[in-house]
Parts: structure tokens; sequence; C-alpha cells
């Protein structure tokens, strides 16, 4: 009894190891065959669509397969640069998207979409930088709080910008009220 379960144990601890193992190039190249079909069949989908619909559609097509491409090739050479890729394309995706869903909107409200979008894309981007720091062992902890530092004064301006978008809808007193606020909240000059 003890020696099949031992078997079993073997058996099954090789099956995870083999997954843990980076892909051979075939399967490398079989996966990427597969992602460009998966591309393909989600493109043709939006042929149905019209008009802005159908941009949004072929964005999110198009978002899909840049993150599973980047998520292919950090299976294949597993890297914190590769998975840096992957948290950028996502990132990138999510924008692009998001940019032609404020194409439906007009005026300041579709300006403030924009500008939403936008501080999105940099909050994406600067996790994604930060997690490339804090994963290299080469950064020593001042680089690393320096970067840090960095990344939420981008995040705080991106933030700002969109704010100081919103009071763009109201005049006189109630605008500088509202950019001075906003100043305020998020600590700019």
């Amino acid at each position: 009894m003890n020696i099949k379960l031992l078997m079993l144990t073997a058996a099954v601890s090789c099956a995870f190891a083999g997954n843990a193992m980076a892909m051979t190039k075939d399967e490398y190249k079989a996966q990427k065959a597969t992602v460009s079909a998966d591309y393909k069949a989600n493109r043709d989908k939006c042929g149905t669509l019209k008009a802005n619909a159908k941009d949004i559609c072929v964005s999110e097509a198009k978002g899909a397969e840049k993150v599973a491409k980047a998520e292919l090739e950090a299976q294949y050479k597993p890297s914190p640069k590769n998975t840096e890729k992957i948290a950028l394309a996502k990132g990138d995706a999510a924008y692009d998207t998001a940019k032609e869903k404020c194409d439906d909107m007009k005026g300041n409200t579709k300006d403030v979409c924009v500008k939403e979008a936008k501080a999105m894309h940099v909050k994406a981007k600067e996790d994604a930088k930060m997690a490339m720091v804090a994963a290299d062992p080469g950064k020593t902890k001042t680089e690393k709080m320096d970067a840090k530092k960095d990344a939420n004064a981008e995040k705080r301006e991106a933030d700002y910008k969109v704010a100081k978008e919103r009071c763009d809808s109201l005049a006189g007193a109630a605008k500088d009220t509202c950019q001075n606020d906003a100043k305020a909240k998020f600590g700019m000059k």
C-alpha cells in the first residue's frame, strides 16, 4: 500500500514539475498560432457591429491578443521583464478600449472620460515599474523608495488632471474653488 502511494505521489509530482518548466519552442509556436487564431475569431465577431461599437470590439480583440502574447512570452521565457510586459500590455489594452468608449461621449464628459482613461493607464504603468523595481535584487532600499515616491507622484498628477478636467464644466467662482480644492487634494502648486 505504501509503495503504491509513494509511486502515485512521485507521478503527480512529475506532472506538476513538467508544468512548471518553460515550454518548448514547438509548444511556443503552437500557442502563438492559437493566440493569432483567437484574435482573428474575436475580430471577426466585430464585423456585425457598426460605428463606435465596432471600434470598441476591435480594440478589445487587439487588447486580448496583446495580453495573450505577453503572457505566452512570459511562459516561454520567464523573467521579471516579461512579467512587467504582461502588466504593461494589460494597462495598454484597458487604456485603448477605454479611449474608444469615450468616443460615444461629447464635450466635457468626453474630456473627463479621456483623462480618466489616461490616469488609469499611468497608474498601470507605474504599478508595473514598481513591481519590476521591487523584484530587482540589485536595487538598494533607497532606490526602491525613490522609485515608489516617483510612481506615487505620477499617479497623483494623473488624478489631479482628472479632477481639474471635471472643474472645467463649472464657471466663475465655482470653477476656481473646484480647481483650488483639486490642487490642495493632490498636492499641486
